[in-house]
């Protein structure tokens, strides 16, 4: 093992693939002379040239469509959106072309490309620049959308996207680029599609993905404190979800609250809570209850980006409410 950045583990991941497959070519916006927004591609452009690591203008619906009609034409692109509140622009593309193609074309086309870039808040970016994407874009046939937490699961699950013959989102946090883990040395791969159990419990079962999974350990933590134990879930891949990991955790606790930093109004945490009701609704001895950001557009103020976002203190409170009644 070895001690990574979150940032370092999606460059080494890119470019242990790039060196095996010519046919990989990443494109975005300062990913080349600047080295990247967020230095995940430095020194990228010195190894594989301007062919291959390819500077865009600031338009994510002109190099998003040109990634697709490449992806069908014998390559396999990495997008990099500097962040997902940019590739609203690129939902087309995205929408209309990668995801529809292989089934519009009788399966003739596919489609092995990759969309990567942070998705929710970082912050005081304010309200154009602080939401989170993984429901919009788990919500279209054809897409797979993984959301990874740290630094193993980063490189592991991005390895295998690009591997992948249809079109993967890749969501990340502007806020994980600097976060330190332990990263296997030598070739691995993770499987899309497979949750991972963080921590085993036997009260109550906490589940989330990318950032939040720091706010889900943090009120394991707490929780264990007051005799409850959690179970921690890193969901990892939000399509497809892999709902029979959650279902067996819920069968043991019995209780789950869901972190989710989107929206309340159908976002990930409701599918799961519909989910778990159809498939364990007589193993729940309470409720499913979901802790998410607020309904309403991120502001700039510290303190109302505190007040967004979930936190330790409400999950506590949540899990205290399903577990004392």
């Amino acid at each position: 093992m070895k001690e990574l950045s979150m940032r370092a583990a999606l460059r080494e991941a890119m470019t242990e693939e790039m060196i095996s497959d010519p046919s990989i070519f990443l494109m975005g916006e300062e990913i080349a002379e600047y080295n990247g927004a967020y230095k995940v591609t430095e020194g990228m452009l010195d190894q594989f040239g301007p062919e291959r690591v390819i500077d865009t203008p600031i338009s994510e619906l002109g190099f998003a469509a040109l990634g697709v009609g490449a992806s069908s034409n014998g390559t396999r692109p990495i997008i990099e959106f500097m962040t997902f509140n940019f590739a609203v622009l690129a939902l087309d593309p995205i929408i209309n072309a990668a995801a529809k193609m292989l089934a519009m074309s009788g399966g003739q086309f596919s489609c092995p490309i990759v969309f990567r870039g942070p998705s929710g808040s970082a912050g005081q970016l304010g309200a154009q620049h602080s939401q989170t994407f993984e429901n919009w874009l788990a919500n279209v046939p054809g897409l797979k959308v993984i959301s990874p937490s740290n630094p193993a699961d980063a490189k592991g699950l991005l390895k295998s996207a690009i591997r992948d013959n249809d079109p993967v989102i890749f969501m990340e946090s502007e806020l994980m680029y600097g976060d330190m883990g332990l990263v296997p040395e030598g070739e691995y791969i993770i499987p899309i599609g497979k949750a991972d159990i963080k921590r085993e419990g036997s009260d109550v079962t906490l589940i989330s993905y990318n950032k939040m999974m720091k706010v889900a350990h943090d009120a394991a933590d707490a929780l264990a404190e007051s005799g409850i134990s959690a179970e921690v879930i890193d969901l990892r891949t939000i399509r497809p979800l892999d709902i029979d990991t959650i279902v067996d955790s819920v069968k043991k606790t019995n209780r789950c609250v869901v972190i989710d930093e989107s929206w309340p109004f159908g976002g990930i945490s409701s599918e799961v809570s519909y989910q778990l009701q159809r498939r364990a609704f007589d193993y729940l001895d309470a409720p499913v209850l979901r802790v998410n950001g607020a309904d309403a557009s991120m502001h700039y103020a510290p303190n109302l980006v505190e007040n967004y976002l979930p936190s330790v203190h409400r999950v506590v409170q949540a899990v205290k409410s399903v577990t004392y009644g």
